[in-house]
């Protein structure tokens, strides 16, 4: 099993000074100890689940160019992208500037986008719900166009652009990854373009897992093609008393055949919590 590390809260002692000096450290640590990626939310106030509204929240692309700079081996993404918060062409170019300047090491993450309240108050555009998916659908057919040899003009019902030219292009086409777990619009977009979905940890994974197949037997897509990831959150205990639990855990995800876990490091802020999963949690699952 391979790990991520999820960055969506930035509120660390120290306050808004301290920051770039920790964020820094907590990547370098995980890019040094083993994670496979490090990822950070598209969200530009915090969630409410995670803090306050007011809390710090870093743009995304801007923090994930900074991580490339202090990182070597990682893949580095956004968990997810609102699709309606970028332009898709400006999105395609974006994720070719942090491949190109990383050595191949992007990814691109992209959603339908939920926080209303959050696009409303910044004056970004929140269609309906069903006018967002049909936006990621196009959005991923212009990252793919942008992603070959094709720079001729792309008409969508949502998009239209007069020339795909995006030179120079990523160093490889960045993997796709759609997050959510909805089964009849996102999986289905799995199964037709993405390189990987990204399930919520529940008890119904093995349910959405066999949904995924059925949607790449419509599409004709082989199912093993899709990496196969879920967004959990590692809490080890103040002390390390969930060490074993979180353990048996991510075998019993193995064992489902997720191939990635992707999720927030509790109180990673202090650095301490990241360290043990890199000397007990990783190693536990390194052949599962």
């Amino acid at each position: 099993m391979l790990f991520g590390l999820h960055l969506p809260d930035v509120t660390w002692d120290g306050g808004t000074p301290a920051l770039p000096q920790r964020l820094a450290q907590i990547a370098r640590l995980a890019d040094d100890g083993g994670f496979d990626r490090v990822s950070v939310m598209d969200h530009l106030w915090q969630i409410e689940h995670i803090g306050p509204r007011e809390n710090e929240m870093l743009e995304a692309y801007t923090t994930l160019g900074f991580l490339a700079g202090k990182t070597e081996r990682v893949t580095l993404l956004a968990v997810v992208s609102a699709v309606t918060y970028r332009e898709p062409g400006l999105l395609a170019k974006a994720v070719s500037t942090l491949d190109v300047l990383s050595g191949g090491r992007a990814m691109l993450g992209i959603g339908a986008g939920w926080f209303e309240a959050e696009a409303r108050g910044l004056g970004l555009p929140f269609p309906s719900l069903a006018e967002r998916f049909e936006r990621v659908e196009e959005a991923l057919q212009i990252c793919l166009q942008m992603w070959s040899d094709d720079d001729g003009p792309y008409r969508g019902k949502h998009y239209q652009l007069a020339r795909t030219l995006n030179s120079p292009q990523p160093a490889t086409r960045p993997r796709i990854l759609i997050g959510g777990s909805g089964e009849r619009k996102t999986l289905r977009l799995v199964a037709k373009y993405a390189d990987a979905c990204n399930l919520f940890d529940s008890p119904e994974l093995a349910h959405k897992l066999e949904v995924l197949k059925q949607h790449c037997e419509r599409e004709g897509r082989d199912y093993n093609d899709i990496e196969k990831t879920v967004q959990t959150r590692f809490d080890l205990g103040a002390n390390g008393e969930r060490v074993e639990e979180t353990i048996e855990h991510l075998h019993e995800l193995a064992a489902l055949g997720l191939q990635v876990a992707h999720g927030t490091v509790m109180d990673v802020g202090s650095l301490k919590p990241l360290e043990l999963m890199i000397e007990r949690v990783l190693p536990a699952l390194a052949d599962a």
